[in-house]
């Protein structure tokens, strides 16, 4: 792919989500400008008039290129996805069209091995429970411990980690020194040994999930992980361990697993994302007493676009000399 000059280039955010997080500040573009004064930046505050835009871009800034708009863009070279999953764009045109695809892996990674920390805690430590009698004005000491599984010390209890990726690694940094032990799933087995006793690789992952008792998913969404998990893994998961679901709803077989915690198969599950979302009222998710929901926030933090920012502009000082990009996704797997 032939790179351009600042003076020649022209690129355009275009991002717009309900959540207003997800939407970049008047600063996030204002700070590129003003770094290269000479490229043309244009910013979209939605999608109205992205057709009208996209036929002279260079660069796209955003998760998110129709595969009926892909057709407009005839000068695109690269696209920086504000968003670590880039499913939404793996259609056949763009896989073979060649131009760059980078993500913003590893920005979460902090924010989100925090949130997962908390989770871990919290359903060991049974504080959904706590809340639940805490709002009836109920001193519940004897319920919270007669409850299956009783509070849990972490120290000793294995976390296997499937996806060990920057989230993987950022939070088994954090659980190490409280004593818990950690595998990690790879598609290859390989990984950092220096912060996991194992890793597998994703073809032994039945043979890891008897053996663990918090199961964290952290993989990308690929046509491989899709439903990774259903009744067949679940079954194989201690009657006493806990789910905790980060990555995406689809990477998990959702009837499968409400019908794992109805019947107590599995202690519970923390979910920060659903196949669905948001998470139909009418789910049975929402009534579930060993399910903990959070909305899709772990990796909420006011200095997300701080980090954004950081990235985008280091891949631009690479791609205007020549350098390779981070976060530079292989489009023949998907991530």
């Amino acid at each position: 792919m032939t790179r351009t000059k600042p003076e020649e280039t022209k690129l355009l955010i275009c991002i717009w989500h309900k959540f207003t997080l997800w939407r970049p500040p008047q600063d996030f573009s204002a700070k590129v400008k003003a770094r290269w004064p000479k490229m043309k930046v244009v910013h979209l505050q939605t999608y109205e008039n992205v057709d009208r835009e996209l036929p002279d871009t260079d660069i796209l800034v955003g998760y998110s290129l129709r595969q009926d708009q892909f057709h407009l863009a005839k000068k695109l070279k690269w696209i920086h996805s504000t968003a670590a999953g880039v499913n939404q764009l793996m259609y056949p045109e763009l896989r073979e069209s060649g131009i760059v695809l980078t993500n913003a892996r590893g920005i979460h990674a902090e924010p989100m091995a925090e949130h997962i920390l908390g989770t871990i805690l919290a359903v060991a430590r049974r504080f959904p429970d706590a809340f639940r009698y805490q709002t009836q004005a109920r001193w519940a000491q004897q319920e919270i411990w007669d409850a299956k599984p009783r509070p849990l010390e972490l120290k000793g209890r294995m976390l296997l980690i499937i996806g060990f990726g920057s989230i993987g690694r950022e939070l088994a940094r954090r659980i190490q020194p409280m004593g818990m032990r950690v595998w990690g799933v790879t598609r290859s087995g390989q990984g950092d040994t220096s912060l996991a006793e194992r890793i597998l690789p994703a073809t032994e992952l039945a043979n890891a999930l008897p053996q663990a008792d918090f199961i964290l998913l952290s993989a990308p969404e690929t046509p491989e992980t899709k439903q990774m998990i259903g009744a067949k893994e679940l079954a194989l998961m201690k009657p006493t361990a806990y789910f905790i679901n980060v990555a995406r709803g689809s990477l998990v077989d959702e009837g499968a697993l409400i019908h794992s915690l109805l019947t107590h198969a599995i202690a519970g599950a923390a979910l920060d994302v659903t196949s669905e979302e948001p998470l139909p009222p009418e789910s049975p998710l929402w009534k579930l007493d060993n399910v903990l929901i959070t909305p899709h926030v772990s990796a909420a933090t006011e200095q997300m676009w701080e980090r954004q920012t950081k990235l985008l502009t280091d891949n631009l000082v690479r791609w205007f000399t020549g350098q390779e990009l981070r976060n530079r996704i292989d489009l023949s797997r998907g991530y």
